[in-house]
């Protein structure tokens, strides 16, 4: 049998918010992770469209980041954009 090697092997304590909502052309379903693992940031799911990003509050103004990481118009990227800034 084959030694893994670790790079880390970490438990910690998380806040977890579940939210959905509908934009003008589309559903929301979230899952919104708080940790102290990502320097601030947070982890967002989308649950209904299998894509995830850390997202901090330098991410949501860089041009283009929603619309890729989530694989958005940049109409919808921009709904989400709003109400990430609301809560994070």
């Amino acid at each position: 049998m084959t030694e893994r090697y670790y790079l880390y092997d970490d438990t910690e304590d998380t806040k977890t918010r579940f939210i959905s909502f509908v934009g003008e052309n589309q559903r929301f379903d979230l899952a919104i992770i708080q940790t102290n693992r990502h320097y601030g940031k947070s982890l967002v799911l989308d649950i209904q469209g299998n894509r995830f990003a850390i997202i901090g509050h330098d991410d949501l103004e860089e041009e283009g980041y929603l619309e890729f990481a989530f694989q958005l118009n940049e109409e919808d990227a921009e709904e989400l954009r709003s109400f990430l800034t609301e809560i994070i």
